[in-house]
C-alpha cells in the first residue's frame, strides 16, 4: 500500500523532498498531475533548472499513481526528451 511518497517506486527521500517543495504531501496528490508543470514550479520555486532526469522520476511517480505499471525513471527519458523538444 502506498501511504507516503517514498512508497512510490522510484521515489527516495530526495525526490520526496521536491514534490513537498511544490506541494505535493500524500501520494494520491499525484493522480492527474501533470510531470513537467510540477517540475517547472520546482525550478522556479528554487530558482535552479533541476536535471532533467528529475523529470524523468516525476513522470515514473505520477504514471504510477495514475495506475502504470512500476518501470525505472530511465524508462521515460525517451518521453521526456520528446517532451521537452516539443515545448521549444
Amino acid at each position: 500500500m502506498i501511504k507516503k511518497l517514498e512508497d512510490i517506486p522510484n521515489v527516495g527521500p530526495k525526490i520526496a523532498r521536491c514534490f513537498r517543495e511544490v506541494g505535493i504531501t500524500r501520494p494520491s496528490e499525484l493522480k492527474n498531475n501533470d510531470p513537467l508543470k510540477l517540475y517547472e514550479r520546482l525550478n522556479k520555486k528554487t530558482g535552479k533548472r533541476h536535471d532533467p532526469c528529475l523529470l524523468d522520476t516525476f513522470m515514473a511517480a505520477v504514471a504510477f499513481m495514475n495506475g502504470a505499471p512500476s518501470h525505472p525513471w530511465w524508462h521515460y527519458t525517451p518521453e521526456r526528451r520528446l517532451l521537452l523538444m516539443r515545448k521549444k
